[in-house]
């Protein structure tokens, strides 16, 4: 093996902000090798919304070059001497975070995804000063923590975008108690939300499928939804159902026009209503009366951690959950971002590898 110090991977990477969606392939420096991490050579990566808001710069300034991707699955190639979950051989997946600082109350507590010094898998970087590249490449490192056993009957296509998408998603659902007995309502059909929907069916809530598109409407009642909700910018479509749900999960990646006071009216006596979408800009404004009649409550969630990802991974081969997904070439990135950009997508990317 090459000196630690020589050791570099390939990636496409986007190395102009002003060209988000052009990339070039180059050779970077991976995380710093520690006893405790999983090499793994990439097979599969899925192509998440965050990485369109990132290299947009819709998120903030785009640090280039910079690879991105964080739904990713391979094989394992090499163990630290402190890993005790993965051999060489493997098939082992990573999500949006690579690192915490492992000592906080968070981090103590089986809450290392909200860790204040948590790391992303791209676009951060390690406390010695590496910055951190994706999954549009031919490998990656991050400690055993953050690294998820893929089950063997899962295929490696349809584990990929579960690990950011779908532990974005089964995280506050389980988290706000959806299960047998529970209305649980989706808000957005597209890669998250169609997501929302199977893994809230697959836990034994009746689900209700909100959407604005029409469109949509066939593809949902074959994902298995109980009812379907068409919505408006007006709420109307939220007086037949005054305090019928026990828990929303909106996905909504735009907060123009959001109806969300009509929302809140359908939760049940304190019910709960957790967007995981992270629209550029703000969410409507609200009144401290919208949260009156039913003493609702607005919150948010951040990925999942590690024992969620597993129990997700575990429900998903064991239900034979497959998420709907189109796959491409790793070369073809710039096809999946522009499309994804456009909501030309039904419902993930998912990128197979082709680097040498």
């Amino acid at each position: 093996m090459a000196p630690e110090a020589d050791t570099k991977f390939k990636g496409y990477a986007v190395t102009d902000s002003n060209k988000w969606s052009d990339f070039t392939v180059i050779e970077y420096q991976p995380k710093t090798w520690e006893e405790t991490d999983i090499e793994l050579a990439i097979t599969h990566c899925g192509v998440c919304g965050s990485d369109v808001h990132t290299i947009t710069g819709g998120w903030g300034h785009v640090p280039v070059p910079l690879v991105v991707g964080h739904e990713i699955v391979g094989t394992v190639t090499r163990v630290g001497s402190k890993v005790t979950e993965f051999k060489v051989g493997d098939r082992a997946g990573v999500g949006a975070q690579i690192a915490s600082c492992y000592n906080c109350r968070a981090c103590k507590n089986d809450e290392e995804c909200y860790c204040p010094k948590s790391i992303d898998t791209y676009a951060s970087q390690y406390p010695d000063g590496v910055r951190t590249m994706g999954g549009y490449s031919t490998h990656i490192r991050a400690n055993e923590l953050f690294t998820f056993p893929i089950p063997d009957k899962l295929e490696s296509r349809h584990a990929a975008s579960m690990l950011c998408a779908g532990l974005t998603v089964f995280s506050p659902l389980v988290r706000n108690g959806c299960g047998p007995g529970k209305k649980v309502g989706v808000i957005g059909i597209g890669g998250l939300g169609h997501y929302a929907l199977l893994f809230a069916k697959a836990l034994g809530a009746e689900v209700y499928a909100l959407t604005h598109s029409t469109r949509k409407v066939e593809d949902i009642k074959k994902m298995g939804a109980d009812h379907i909700i068409v919505t408006d910018e007006e709420g109307k479509f939220a007086a037949d159902h005054q305090m019928e749900l026990d828990l929303i999960i909106s996905t909504a990646d735009v907060a123009e026009g959001m109806p969300l006071q009509a929302y809140l009216s359908m939760l049940w006596v304190h019910g709960r209503f957790i967007t995981v979408g992270l629209p550029d800009k703000p969410l409507p404004q609200l009144r401290a009366f919208d949260f009156a009649p039913n003493g609702c409550f607005l919150g948010g969630s951040h990925i999942g951690n590690k024992k969620e990802a597993v129990a997700m991974l575990k429900l998903a081969a064991e239900k034979g959950i497959k998420p709907w997904i189109e796959e491409l070439p790793m070369k073809d990135a710039k096809i999946a971002v522009e499309r994804v950009q456009k909501n030309d997508i039904r419902y993930r990317f998912v990128l197979t590898q082709d680097l040498a």
